[in-house]
């Protein structure tokens, strides 16, 4: 139960400290403790900070109790006036030990000269530098990464070629990116010895976590690497659609390093969106697993159970062709690969080593497929490439329905490298764990992070809302935690991270939707309070250009600002830009000259998605990303969501196009629909909202009835993880003058709707 604020912290009481869950006997001892601690503060965020450092709130902790003081300690602060409140500062001391405040300490005396104080106070003048001085900053970042070129680039950047918006990036450059997550690095401590992955499977919550060294890896990574040679060419296109397991990741290290190209396909996805991707990307093969094992539940990935086949085979012989229909229009959900695409699947049993279901004629299961690396030399070469060579197929949704295939070159993965290496501050035997997929960008994100960096990946094979997970953060000494804001309001209403002990975590990282102020409450006191980096990027960036910092201030759901050698502009709404040091809100401009960043997408004109229409600043087209982002007082920065029409459900960007386009099949009654996102009045994710036009133009229907029809058809035809929250029916849709749909007048509508029930 949520605890009620006092009007300042000297108004706690020792029954407010009870009434929040703290036995009687502990009561009047912390009370003392936390009023020593904000003796003599300053202000409220002083005092905070006091009663942080002094670890007056520890884990263990009831979370009433955190609100109790958080909240009463910042219940006198003028946001408008002061912006959000930070709940982490970092110490004079140990930035210096931070990546990037090592590398301040070692070259801004020299870049910055006199000017240069120390890692906190110079740190806005050294990423004004680096953003002005690019062929300086990335030379100094991609040393402390273990990148091995086999031969050295030219140049950094190129920009001579003004028909290349953002320059040409490390051009001469050759190197296997695959090659330099697997390669022992001196500077890092990285040996042959050392851990690589330690993972756990589901269900096994009591034994000990499993761990594979780096030597264990290259060799299975070219034990794969061998078997694809025998039957596909250079080049050819490899889908990977299973969850991100140490196979998933061994089998897309091996293409990479083997001169193929992955396809990367989310897991959750329905039949024909794995169809789509398969064709646009020209894929001609798919790694996949038998089912998914989530939640203590066996999900078929691949095709049915063998036991539902048999099942179906003696409906048949019965003659029960009814029964059998119906069974038919449910097999899509549940047997996706198989519908979704006719390409050539390996399969990978979820568990043990046999498989659950039966094969389809020419497709190959995992141990025939390794079986092919038979007699083939140990050592594999790997196939060495230009920096701007193709590695990755993923894809975004675009606005008109048709994911978007962004094409990931090797410069992506040394672009989302550095980026933790700066902001997350990812070290050598740190180890890092962001539960994710293959299928989404911060699968080969926090793969290559890790790798690239020298620290150890875990993966969990399995669900990650539940106890198992959690505890699997402590059992594998996870020291840098990633999550999705619904991830954490999970652990937090399951009380899941109960009895465990995070306190070896030292950074946690979110991204994908926006994040809840008091489920950062809740996920920052689980880990002593230490800092939460927010992170808001792209695909098509390979990175954040967005994000919080070890060498700034964090307040809870805010960014610190761009991230290094990113630069952007706010504009108005006549494209102006506004001043930097002006609290406003717009749209996002990007200066086009970012390393790691796309320059062509595989079905869709890249200028036109990314520089049409854009204005020009200090002689260089703008790149659009699309989001509104607001500055507040104090220089944080808070995403509002999409200038366009897409939305973030889930973590997941999607377009009101591809909902509407499912929606307006759901019925027959329906002449059309619009689907708009609203961010709750208390923060947290985005929610789904459908607006339906009637054919008879009335709102005679039952929409509890609709909702239901809605929910179920995005969930078969577009994505299960979809949740519809609200659904209106209207008599028509307000429209421009040319007949564009006014989705930001409905959006307004329904926020002032459900601002007046609030009230009520």
């Amino acid at each position: 139960m949520a605890a009620r604020a006092k009007g300042s912290v000297w108004e706690i009481q020792a029954r407010d400290v009870e009434a929040a869950g703290l036995p009687p006997a502990d009561a009047a001892s912390f009370l003392a403790a936390l009023r020593s601690a904000a003796a003599g503060a300053a202000d409220e965020a002083a005092a905070w900070a006091a009663i942080v450092a002094a670890g007056v709130l520890r884990p263990e902790h009831p979370h009433a109790l955190h609100q109790l003081v958080y909240y009463s300690v910042y219940a006198g602060w003028d946001r408008a006036a002061r912006g959000p409140p930070p709940f982490w500062f970092p110490s004079p001391v140990d930035c210096k030990q931070t990546n990037l405040g090592r590398l301040m300490e070692a070259n801004g005396p020299k870049l910055l000269r006199s000017a240069y104080k120390d890692p906190i106070s110079s740190f806005n003048l050294f990423h004004k530098f680096s953003v002005e001085n690019q062929e300086v900053y990335w030379p100094m970042v991609i040393k402390e990464l273990s990148v091995k070129f086999q031969q050295k680039p030219k140049s950094i950047l190129d920009t001579s070629d003004r028909s290349k918006k953002g320059g040409t990036w490390l051009p001469g450059a050759v190197l296997n990116i695959a090659e330099c997550c697997l390669l022992p690095w001196p500077s890092q401590n990285k040996t042959d010895d050392s851990t690589a992955i330690v993972w756990r499977d589901e269900g096994l919550d009591d034994y000990p976590v499993n761990r594979m060294s780096l030597k264990e890896l290259r060799c299975q990574v070219m034990t794969v690497a061998n078997a694809l040679d025998t039957m596909f060419q250079k080049g050819d296109r490899i889908a990977i659609d299973m969850p991100m397991t140490c196979n998933a990741v061994i089998i897309y290290l091996a293409i990479i390093l083997g001169g193929f190209v992955v396809v990367s396909i989310a897991d959750s996805f329905a039949p024909q969106e794995i169809g789509s991707r398969m064709n646009i990307s020209k894929a001609v093969a798919i790694f996949t697993q038998d089912l998914i094992i989530r939640g203590g539940k066996k999900v078929p990935l691949y095709s049915l159970y063998c036991g539902e086949l048999e099942f179906i085979r003696f409906l048949s012989e019965l003659k029960y062709r009814t029964i059998i229909n119906c069974l038919l229009t449910i097999i899509p959900i549940f047997s996706r690969v198989m519908q979704g695409t006719s390409a050539k699947a390996i399969v990978i049993p979820a568990t043990g080593g046999s498989l659950g279901v039966t094969l389809r004629n020419g497709d190959m299961s995992w141990e025939d497929f390794l079986s092919r690396a038979a007699g083939r030399p140990s050592i594999y070469s790997p196939v060495y490439q230009s920096a701007d060579a193709l590695t990755n197929i993923l894809f975004s949704s675009g606005t008109t329905g048709e994911p978007k295939a962004i094409p990931w070159t090797q410069l992506a993965p040394i672009r989302c490298g550095s980026d933790t290496w700066a902001h997350l501050d990812v070290r050598p035997q740190d180890i890092g764990c962001w539960p994710t997929n293959l299928g989404w960008v911060m699968g080969p994100i926090i793969l290559y992070s890790c790798f690239l960096t020298g620290a150890t990946l875990a993966l969990y094979h399995g669900s990650p809302l539940g106890r198992g997970f959690c505890k699997f953060v402590q059992d594998a000494g996870v020291t840098v935690l990633g999550t999705v804001p619904s991830l954490v309001k999970s652990w937090k209403a399951g009380n899941c991270a109960k009895g465990l002990d995070w306190t070896r975590i030292r950074v946690l990282g979110t991204t994908g939707e926006a994040s809840d102020i008091d489920d950062n409450l809740w996920l920052s006191s689980r880990a002593s309070y230490n800092p939460i980096v927010e992170c808001c990027g792209g695909t098509e960036l390979g990175s954040s250009y967005i994000l919080g910092s070890l060498l700034r201030p964090q307040a809870f759901g805010t960014f610190s600002g761009a991230s290094m050698s990113t630069g952007f502009v706010i504009l108005d709404e006549q494209g102006n830009p506004y001043p930097d040091d002006l609290p406003c809100a717009g749209e996002v401009g990007l200066f086009p000259v970012y390393f790691g960043a796309t320059d062509r997408l595989l079905n869709a004109d890249h200028d036109k998605v990314y520089f049409d229409g854009m204005p020009i600043y200090k002689g260089r087209q703008l790149r659009r990303h699309g989001d509104i982002i607001q500055r507040t007082v104090g220089g944080y920065y808070i995403v509002q969501g999409r200038a366009d029409d897409t939305m973030n459900l889930g973590g997941i960007k999607t377009s009101s196009v591809e909902i509407e386009r499912v929606c307006n099949r759901a019925d027959e009654g329906l002449l059309e629909t619009a689907a708009v996102s609203i961010k709750p009045a208390g923060g947290g994710p985005e929610q789904l909202a459908i607006f339906a036009v009637l054919k008879d133009r009335s709102d005679l229907y039952d929409v509890n009835l609709l909702k239901s029809k809605f929910q179920r058809a995005i969930q078969k035809n577009l994505n299960p993880l979809f949740k519809v929250s609200y659904v209106k029916i209207v008599p028509e849709f307000p429209r421009t003058a040319s007949n564009k749909l006014l989705r930001r007048v409905l959006r307004d509508q329904l926020k002032q709707e459900l601002s007046s029930r609030s009230k009520l």
